[in-house]
């Protein structure tokens, strides 16, 4: 009997050493992922600068609207990039239309939301930085009255995307935010899709810290909200279920110790990406649920306790880079690679929503 007590000693040891660390409060209900989305390449790695008709764009990304039971794996697509410069200048050329992407029409945006798929466009990328430098030195007001009125014309929320990491034109951000909330207002019940309105940060707080310094001190508050929530986007390659879950756990933490220091984030004002093809194939993220960064990190994500920003427990989901084509090396999401096995089945698994409920807001 002492042998096999003390066998089960080390078993439940070896357990609980393997088990990813979370912040979880304690007896915390697990909260279900409001958000379950995925930022979209189209198929010209990012750029959307061709119409596409509905049925070819279908047979390239039909797993989105379809898990394989009729249902979205999805209920939020974020169609990326809006060049932030073309859209100020209204540029129109061989790829866009008064500063909008040729592929981001009306008909593709009707393609999802038909279905209860929330969409969004997401102005940025690492690729524009300098775009977003210029634009917002040139007249960020105006950036932002014309980002509204692309929202108002295609029915969509917007996304900002600026990966300045070295003296991000802050003020100028600002600008841009009030701009776009003059004519679009901050709806917590978010039946306006206008009205969303979102950002990047990084993975954890050690990368545009500036960024995220501002944002979380005076645009996610709880109290007084301004945008709807950040994306903790992917990094630079895929992380592990426990590496992703202690960069989120650096945003609900927040960096006291950084001069200015970083404020903590409240769970419910954000989300944590996961990679769903990387390096020439797809990953388990995409095609085997069970073995996924996002099964694992589902308990950390539905129960991560607040700690100095928020009340409520949890992450208000998780976002996924990226369907289709985001890049020329790789072999993106499109058939016979679709992600209904990884991300359609964690839908199911995680009873997520579809179409998207109103957000937690604290």
């Amino acid at each position: 009997m002492r042998r096999l007590t003390c066998l089960l000693a080390i078993l439940v040891a070896l357990l609980a050493a393997a088990a990813p660390a979370t912040a979880a409060a304690p007896g915390a209900l697990a909260t279900a992922p409001q958000i379950y989305g995925a930022w979209h390449c189209g198929n010209d790695f990012c750029t959307w600068g061709a119409v596409r008709t509905v049925a070819e764009f279908d047979s390239a990304n039909h797993w989105l609207i379809d898990r394989g039971d009729g249902r979205p794996s999805v209920n939020l697509v974020v169609l990326s990039f809006v060049n932030p410069l073309r859209l100020l200048r209204q540029t129109t050329d061989a790829t866009t239309v008064a500063g909008v992407p040729r592929g981001m029409t009306p008909e593709i945006v009707n393609y999802f939301t038909s279905r209860g798929v929330r969409v969004m466009l997401s102005i940025g990328g690492i690729t524009y930085t300098d775009d977003w430098d210029t634009a917002l030195s040139e007249n960020a007001a105006l950036l932002g009255q014309r980002a509204a009125a692309v929202a108002t014309q295609l029915g969509v929320g917007i996304e900002i995307d600026y990966e300045q990491n070295t003296n991000p034109n802050l003020p100028a951000l600002q600008s841009f935010i009030d701009a776009y909330r003059a004519v679009h207002p901050y709806d917590a019940t978010g039946a306006r899709a206008a009205a969303r309105l979102t950002i990047d940060v990084a993975a954890g707080d050690r990368w545009l810290i500036a960024l995220n310094r501002k944002a979380t001190a005076d645009w996610l508050r709880t109290d007084t909200p301004v945008l709807d929530y950040a994306n903790a986007m992917v990094t630079a390659r895929p992380a592990s279920a426990a590496n992703a879950i202690a960069d989120w756990q650096e945003h609900v933490d927040g960096k006291p110790q950084y001069g200015p220091p970083v404020p903590p984030l409240a769970p419910a004002k954000f989300t944590g990406a996961i990679y769903v093809a990387y390096g020439g194939k797809p990953l388990p993220e995409c095609v085997n649920y069970p073995a996924s960064v996002q099964n694992a990190a589902a308990p950390y994500v539905q129960s991560v306790a607040p700690n100095g920003a928020g009340t409520t427990a949890g992450m208000l989901g998780f976002m996924f880079w990226a369907a289709e084509r985001p890049a020329v090396r790789g072999i993106g999401t499109v058939p016979p690679n679709t992600c209904q096995a990884g991300v359609g089945a964690g839908a199911t698994a995680l009873a997520i929503q579809i179409p998207m409920p109103s957000l937690r807001q604290s």
